[in-house]
């Protein structure tokens, strides 16, 4: 398990850190900036977490938030090899998968496009959703340049669609939908 006593350590002052298997790196390097962008999901995470305090959907964020964690330790040890690291996989994207259907299955079918809003709970969401974006795009850079598990990019692909259908689900079916062309309400110009 692990115990954090020391949090400041100067180790960082010079602009480096350590990866998980002790390689010294700069803190600019691209594995630093996905891990950073995985980190700023999970923390995006933690503000829809606060409008779900006793909704069922604040466990699966839980153990998403957990799974992001497992990501950035993932992410923190160069390679794609399983040996002896703890590593995302086929079962966490299949869980993303199985709630996706779940909260969807209790959804009316889309006729339009979704924009971000509608309740607090569900723009946060789709902040989120965003964020989960951003950390896929950064994970897909740097699989291009370094080796990467393949269940990382597949699990974050798989996050951003558990937070569009999540944040249909937290507007209990009033979605804001696109209108193209015109304004809500009214016509086109």
């Amino acid at each position: 398990m692990v115990r954090l006593d020391v949090i400041t350590t100067r180790g960082g002052d010079a602009g480096q850190t350590s990866l998980g298997d002790g390689t010294r790196i700069s803190k600019d390097s691209p594995r630093i900036e996905a891990i950073g962008a995985v980190d700023e999901a999970n923390a995006a995470l933690g503000l829809v977490r606060l409008h779900l305090r006793g909704d069922p959907h604040d466990a699966m964020l839980a153990r998403v938030q957990n799974d992001l964690f497992d990501l950035g330790a993932d992410l923190c040890v160069p390679g794609d090899s399983a040996e002896g690291r703890l590593r995302v996989g086929d079962a966490h994207c299949a869980r993303l998968e199985a709630d996706v259907a779940a909260m969807n299955a209790e959804l009316p079918p889309l006729r339009s496009f979704v924009l971000p809003g509608g309740t607090p709970a569900a723009a946060h969401a789709h902040w989120a959703r965003t964020a989960a974006r951003r950390a896929e795009r950064v994970v897909v850079a740097l699989a291009a340049a370094e080796a990467v598990n393949p269940a990382a990019i597949r699990y974050l692909n798989r996050l951003s669609d558990h937070l569009f259908v999540l944040s249909r689900a937290l507007n209990k079916g009033g979605d804001v939908l696109w209108v193209p062309g015109g304004e809500p309400g009214g016509g086109a110009d």
